[in-house]
């Protein structure tokens, strides 16, 4: 097995940044996705080069010459950080997921391919941490360091916010589907703002700054709401599938309209015609039911959970009196869809008051601080050694 020793100065006294040995991951093991970090080094020595072995080259030509791992991995290429900087190396930051419901492929494509003989330590987060644990250290004979699902999520976001100017961004004009005028945004994290990170459920933060943040609410109606009632209302049978119905689908052939109660607006209380007023009334009639295709469920659904996504989301943010929302997570993974909806939402309960914020790297950000984390420690594990030395 490679040696736990990391490339410092050791126990000469100085203080430098500790390098652990290669290769560097990190892991948010989510209740639908696996979100997996891959850092490749650039500025390797030619020693590093000698003494890194047959293992880790092929491990480092398999993550970095793919785009798809079997019939469900996937390589998000496009999303790659190449050149930058992180625990005082130089390389490209890899960004992979693949179905949570796959991770004992995973781990046993882990042990085929060697890799516990490299990788002494790895951090990881989300329920999946906790679930599979005993499978990976059984099977990996490595050492599972788990880690707060918030904590890893705001270092990460932190991180990557700062190194990716264009990281964040918005829509002006959301409800145009052939221009909505994607536009990026100028983020300062030290100016309160509310992240909602959408996952199988959803958690809403309060951030004032990098360091000071509280979860103040959440809700069970999220991701994976939608795709388990997708599965259930259509037959289909992965997220791909259900976001591409939904695209194709007409929600109003499923919801009941306020036109459909009132015949126009209710323009007592300023609601227009067009808004939901009961997500999925027209299914308790049996010749709306007969007219309503897949594609059409499929969408409702999802109005129906960004909906509700949004109600709350907007209601912390005025409690919180802040002007600004972030939205995060895998559910929002190449889904042009949901962050439309999202954002016409927010902009019109508002007023335009509140603006919906989003992100290039959405469900990547626990898994970029799980791999903070790893060098922190590395660091820490470094410092209790010097100290030890020096008693």
């Amino acid at each position: 097995m490679a040696s736990n020793t990391v490339a410092s100065s050791a126990i000469s006294g100085r203080e430098e940044t500790v390098i652990p040995v290669f290769p560097w991951f990190g892991i948010d093991i989510g209740g639908t996705l696996v979100k997996l970090v891959y850092f490749e080094p650039l500025d390797l020595t030619a020693e590093e080069i000698r003494n890194e072995g047959e293992i880790l080259v092929n491990i480092r030509r398999y993550l970095t010459s793919n785009r798809a791992y079997g019939q469900d991995g996937v390589r998000d290429d496009a999303l790659e950080l190449k050149n930058i900087e992180l625990g005082s190396r130089r390389g490209n930051l890899h960004f992979i997921r693949f179905p949570t419901s796959k991770m004992m492929t995973f781990i046993d494509a882990c042990v085929m391919r060697n890799l516990h003989m490299l990788t002494f330590k790895i951090f990881a987060t989300g329920g999946g941490a906790y679930k599979f644990e005993k499978d990976i250290v059984e099977k990996l004979k490595i050492s599972w360091c788990k880690c707060d699902e918030l904590d890893t999520l705001m270092n990460g976001l932190c991180y990557i916010t700062k190194l990716n100017s264009k990281e964040c961004f918005y829509y002006e004009e959301p409800q145009n589907d052939a221009n909505p005028n994607k536009h990026p945004f100028t983020f300062d994290i030290n100016h309160p703002f509310l992240l909602v990170n959408i996952g199988s459920g959803i958690s809403i933060l309060y951030v004032e700054s990098e360091s000071s943040y509280r979860r103040i609410t959440g809700t069970s109606i999220g991701g994976g709401t939608f795709l388990g009632l997708c599965c259930l209302l259509t037959g289909c049978s992965s997220y791909d599938e259900a976001i591409q119905l939904a695209s194709e689908g007409d929600s109003t052939k499923v919801d009941k309209l306020v036109k459909d109660i009132y015949g126009g607006d209710y323009e007592r209380f300023g609601l227009p015609g067009h808004i939901v007023a009961s997500s999925f009334g027209h299914m308790n009639q049996s010749d709306k039911r007969d007219q309503a295709s897949k594609a059409d469920l499929a969408r409702a659904t999802l109005v129906t959970v960004l909906n509700n996504i949004g109600s709350i989301s907007m209601m912390c943010a005025r409690t919180e009196n802040v002007h600004r929302v972030l939205f995060s997570g895998s559910f929002l993974r190449v889904n042009d869809l949901s962050m439309r909806i999202l954002a016409y939402a927010m902009d019109y309960w508002s007023g335009g008051e509140i603006k919906a914020i989003f992100l290039e790297h959405e469900g990547y950000f626990s898994a970029v601080g799980c791999l903070r984390q790893f060098l922190m420690d590395a660091n820490n594990d470094e410092r209790d050694l010097i100290n030890s030395s020096r008693q």
